[in-house]
């Protein structure tokens, strides 16, 4: 599904500031997979998404996913098959839109890219879609997203990203601006999308509980480098303490 073979990100190469922020990364995510990232800060974990969406470009090594060598594709081009949530719910969505306008973006088949023409079909699908949350969204289709409050803004942008399921989703600390009634929620709802869509998502957190609760396999990343790939069974046995003698906080 997705595969990097070899891959360094060097930033500043051959200057003082020369920094590798992914030393020889080599790693396969199996169509499905649901996978928890942990590291402390500069592990690496941000350059890892971010040189698989294409915001930062490899220094050596290739990516390939379904097969399809990457490595050199434009970001704009990647983004079409690859989803990503950030920690900001601001992110990603248009403040000055609807919470129905922000959805058209993505989720019907219009004519335009920035097309944001709802048709009836459209506000039939997304009310049955955001009606999953248990938030009561299904009822605010005009309101503008930006007087939404963080979590239910997150979960918009969630929705969003699984309307039309891309290739792989990335989930960068998609909860860590929340408070924790809503971090949960979210949390919850993205393991239940990322199931019943049968997605390939990756989850970068700082939270040892929830690394070891949601997904079949974890990553750690210490300087650079994917230090621990635990499987499911491996997981399962874990407590979060455990984590210490592989985890740098």
């Amino acid at each position: 599904m997705l595969e990097l073979n070899d891959v360094s990100v060097i930033f500043n190469e051959g200057t003082k500031l020369e920094k590798t922020a992914l030393d020889h990364v080599s790693v396969r995510i199996n169509e499905g997979d649901f996978v928890t990232i942990l590291g402390s800060n500069g592990a690496g974990k941000s350059t890892f998404f971010n040189v698989v969406t294409g915001s930062a470009p490899a220094t050596s090594g290739t990516i390939r996913l379904d097969g399809k060598d990457i490595t050199s594709q434009k970001e704009h081009v990647r983004s079409r098959i690859i989803g990503r949530l950030f920690q900001d719910p601001s992110h990603g969505t248009a403040s000055a839109l609807t919470v129905e306008e922000n959805l058209a973006l993505t989720g019907h088949s219009g004519s335009g890219l920035f097309s944001i023409a709802v048709k009836k079909q459209d506000v039939k699908r997304f009310k049955e879609k955001l009606k999953m949350l248990n938030m009561g969204l299904e009822e605010r289709l005009k309101t503008p997203i930006g007087l939404l409050s963080g979590g239910q803004r997150q979960a918009v942008a969630l929705m969003m990203a699984v309307l039309n399921p891309p290739k792989l989703l990335l989930l960068d600390e998609h909860t860590a601006a929340l408070d924790p009634k809503s971090a949960r929620t979210i949390l919850d709802l993205t393991d239940q999308l990322v199931r019943s869509e049968k997605m390939t998502a990756l989850m970068i957190t700082h939270n040892m509980s929830d690394a070891l609760k949601y997904g079949n396999r974890l990553l750690i990343f210490n300087d650079g480098k994917i230090t621990k790939d635990f499987s499911k069974e491996e997981k399962e046995k874990l407590k979060p303490a455990d984590l210490l003698a592989y985890y740098e906080v």
